[in-house]
């Protein structure tokens, strides 16, 4: 039987989609830890919660889909600095297990805030990106999964260069490195935590609203942040490299056995990838070996 190169173009391109979008997740989430050393187990329900934040605006209050995206990740950051603000800065220089335990909190409550406003009914988000069948040579790619993954890798491309040449930015990666000399710097230090904080809350919507436009919305689109938290231990949690790397190939790798496996064995590929890599680099792929891990 001759081996299908359609068929494995067309779910590789697919792939890709959902690994672009993996590796946007993981940007907020690393972003998060690199500064705060938090790490965010709600990332998936702070998706969830900005791309409800954008339909709600959309067809509640009737704003323009292109506006209701800009107010509602702006609403995000304003959102995830008041969660730095009440519920995780008081808990610096608590053990690491107690803030971890706090996101799992989080994470419970936003998905019941989100069932208590909209029930936990799927839902439909407005038409962002064109409808038209997209074709690269013979091979089909969904047009919302062709353009998303475009907007996703801008977004990245955006984010990578702000966080190289922004003040802000640079004052992001100085307390990653070290927050003892970021402080006799001069640096803000708590304003940074913040700033993290709003950062990821931005950048997780923005991926929420790109999943809730191939897929529909539901309370359960909390979920996603588990193959983002798989995504981010493979490539170090530490790790802005690691975590685009490995979101890439593990949206590859998902694709590749759903397509020739089954969708049931995409999971457990998944997970073995995880544990091959722990493995090899307990620290991850990219991570660095000081980063404790829970």
């Amino acid at each position: 039987m001759d081996f299908d190169w359609l068929f494995f173009v067309e779910i590789s391109l697919g792939g890709l989609g959902t690994g672009g979008l993996y590796a946007l997740t993981a940007l907020a989430f690393v972003i998060i830890f690199k500064s705060t050393g938090v790490v965010n187990l709600a990332i998936g329900e702070m998706l969830m919660v900005g791309a409800y934040l954008v339909y709600g605006l959309a067809t509640g209050f009737g704003l323009p889909i292109w506006l209701a995206i800009i107010v509602g990740v702006l609403g995000s950051g304003l959102a995830g600095g008041v969660i730095e603000r009440l519920a995780i800065r008081p808990m610096v220089g608590e053990s690491p297990i107690s803030t971890f335990m706090i996101t799992v909190g989080l994470a419970s409550v936003l998905v019941g805030a989100v069932e208590l406003i909209w029930t936990a009914d799927q839902r439909r988000m407005p038409p962002i990106m064109p409808d038209e069948a997209i074709f690269i040579g013979e091979a089909f790619v969904s047009s919302k999964v062709f353009y998303g993954f475009f907007v996703t890798l801008i977004l990245i491309s955006l984010g990578l260069l702000v966080f190289r040449f922004w003040r802000g930015g640079v004052a992001l990666r100085a307390t990653a490195f070290d927050q003892g000399a970021a402080y006799s710097m001069g640096i803000n230090v708590p304003r940074v935590f913040s700033l993290s904080w709003v950062i990821g809350a931005m950048i997780a919507t923005v991926a929420g609203v790109i999943v809730g436009a191939i897929g529909g919305i539901s309370p359960s689109m909390g979920i996603f942040g588990l193959s983002v938290l798989v995504v981010v231990i493979a490539g170090g949690l530490d790790s802005v490299l690691g975590a685009l790397v490995a979101g890439m190939a593990i949206g590859l790798i998902e694709a590749w056995a759903s397509g020739f496996l089954g969708g049931e064995y995409k999971v457990v590929v998944t997970f073995l990838i995880l544990i091959i890599v722990l493995m090899i680099r307990p620290y991850g792929l990219f991570g660095t070996r000081e980063i404790e891990r829970l």
